[in-house]
């Protein structure tokens, strides 16, 4: 990236989050030193307030007339970010289990290492964290390897940070949940530079509700077990 300025565009995929989206949104910093940041909220067929709250806390919002998944919702949120001449793309959750201040620190580590992708790892510090989802995401980062053949310690990870030039590169096809281990294989596939910086989830009782259920999980293993079975 040669350009003196840059613009930040971060992604929020959201479905019925008009309880927390407002919050998260008004959380992410204005600037990250001297870059402008633009949030970006992929209403996905919500049947609430989503995209009005969204709209009133300063979030461009792009909306889907049906409920697609989050997959097709992050990529929908990737095209937007393109569009608004965005050079650093983040994706964060809308409900509120990220924190919005540790924003800078993946974008920080993208640019001062030179870095394609930067994944916010949840398993590097996780405490606090519900052992069934520590368990659960032991177990999907093992099939993500053995799908892609290549494996991260949070491959489930929804806080990423993306330059222009890994979003323009990866192919992205998943509409569900899967998309986080398709991110992850086309990080190995596409030869790109990633690393991993420490963020701490905020489980809440309104995010444990709405983070994946055991059913979101099963779906990523078909998910990723059909993708194998294709190449063999």
């Amino acid at each position: 990236m040669k350009k003196d300025v840059f613009k930040v565009v971060v992604v929020l995929p959201a479905f019925n989050e008009a309880k927390a989206i407002g919050g998260v949104i008004e959380s992410i910093p204005a600037t990250i030193g001297n870059m402008q940041v633009q949030s970006v909220v992929v209403d996905d067929g919500s049947t609430d307030d989503t995209a009005i709250v969204a709209r009133d806390a300063g979030a461009r919002v792009v909306r889907h007339l049906t409920n697609l998944g989050v997959g097709a919702a992050t990529r929908t949120g990737f095209r937007a970010a393109i569009e608004l001449d965005g050079d650093v793309i983040v994706t964060i959750d809308s409900d509120g289990q990220h924190d919005p201040a540790d924003i800078k620190s993946l974008v920080d580590c993208l640019l001062d290492g030179s870095y394609d992708v930067v994944i916010g790892d949840r398993m590097l510090h996780p405490q606090g964290m519900p052992g069934s989802r520590i368990g659960a995401n032991w177990l999907l980062n093992a099939i993500t390897f053995l799908v892609y053949h290549g494996s991260v310690s949070d491959s489930q990870s929804g806080f990423k940070c993306f330059s222009r030039k890994a979003i323009l590169t990866m192919d992205l096809k998943a509409d569900s949940y899967a998309i986080c281990s398709e991110m992850i294989g086309e990080i190995f596939a596409k030869d790109l530079r990633y690393g991993s910086v420490p963020v701490k989830p905020v489980y809440t009782s309104y995010s444990r509700a709405k983070g994946q259920h055991f059913l979101n999980g099963i779906n990523i293993i078909l998910h990723l077990f059909a993708r194998m079975m294709r190449r063999v």
